[in-house]
């Protein structure tokens, strides 16, 4: 009956135990009411038969029920719509610049490091959905997979097409990749711009030296978080190609400069992360997940409706219609 109605001043129903004690007291008033006559005889009254007597109860039983409903009404019944707004106060603005060399094909990770950072990165995009994202894929060279859009849904197709393939130039340009994501970022009007760089190797190709890439990145503002990619030792990763186009896999020493992202990370205000297996992804993109926040402000609107008038209401007809009763109806027994 009160689903969805809160009470403001609740203390008023202390007042409902007046109504056992009304009660008791128009018990003992009605018992000292009744006299007793003793006579030999009844013959010489004429009984005429008559229910009304049995109902002049109901005159109290109403005036108890007006006395509840209009202590209810003190309580302040009212129901409540909230409504929320919010407004995102602070945009991010976030390039993934993932390597697709052919080491990305090693299977420490599962299936590949490839397959394994599209889902877990995946998730990553799936989180953000007041950021703009854009994808940047590097190996010899680099080039925009997907502008920084809040698309996600274009954002995950983009990802998810993303494979090896031999029309990039092989090996790892980490320069290009970062210098190509400064590029995407650079005229952003965000408030914060990330670069979240990925790679297993080294930078052994490119024409743009890694260093000044981040040197770019700190002249435009661009947080560069790094991930180096691969287990520590060995790993059985693409070391040839068969007569019938697949890779031949061979246990290969992992190699990551880990110097050159750590420092691209620290020039830049970011981090760096090294994922040795796919749980340690995971966590990683959770870590940057929970350290580049989007600040939402939240709007609450609240829409009281009062509905201690239908009460009051109530208990004024219920008197009247006691004082009605009571002059007319009832008037010969009360």
């Amino acid at each position: 009956m009160f689903e969805g109605i809160e009470f403001l001043n609740k203390e008023f129903f202390w007042l409902l135990l007046i109504l056992p004690v009304a009660i008791l007291w128009y018990i003992f008033k009605f018992q000292k009411q009744t006299a007793e006559l003793k006579i030999s005889s009844l013959k010489g009254f004429k009984a005429t038969p008559s229910i009304l007597p049995k109902f002049r109860h109901v005159l109290f039983l109403m005036r108890l029920l007006a006395l509840a409903a209009l202590i209810t009404a003190l309580a302040r019944p009212r129901t409540v719509d909230v409504s929320t707004k919010t407004k995102t106060t602070r945009g991010i603005d976030i390039v993934m610049a993932i390597d697709v060399s052919a080491s990305m094909l090693a299977r420490d990770l599962k299936p590949n490091r490839l397959e394994a950072l599209k889902e877990v990165a995946s998730e990553f995009i799936k989180g953000r959905p007041n950021d703009r994202i854009g994808l940047v894929e590097y190996a010899g060279e680099s080039y925009t997979k997907t502008p920084i859009t809040s698309d996600k849904a274009i954002v995950l197709r983009s990802l998810d097409d993303i494979k090896y393939n031999t029309i990039i130039e092989g090996g790892t340009a980490i320069g290009m990749g970062l210098a190509t994501s400064v590029n995407r970022l650079k005229d952003s009007k965000a408030k914060s711009k990330v670069i979240i760089l990925l790679t297993d190797g080294v930078n052994n190709t490119g024409f743009i030296d890694p260093k000044i890439a981040s040197e770019l990145a700190v002249e435009y503002g661009i947080k560069t978080y790094t991930i180096g990619l691969g287990t520590n030792g060995m790993a059985l990763s693409p070391i040839g190609i068969k007569p019938n186009g697949q890779f031949q896999y061979g246990r290969v020493q992992v190699e990551i400069d880990e110097e050159l992202l750590k420092e691209i990370a620290t020039a830049t205000g970011g981090k760096y992360f090294r994922a040795t297996d796919n749980k340690k992804l995971a966590e990683i993109y959770d870590e940057i997940n929970k350290l580049e926040k989007t600040e939402i402000e939240e709007f609450k609107f609240y829409n009281y409706e009062e509905k201690f008038r239908p009460l009051v209401i109530l208990a004024g007809l219920l008197l009247a219609l006691e004082l009605l009763l009571r002059v007319t109806i009832f008037r010969s027994f009360v």
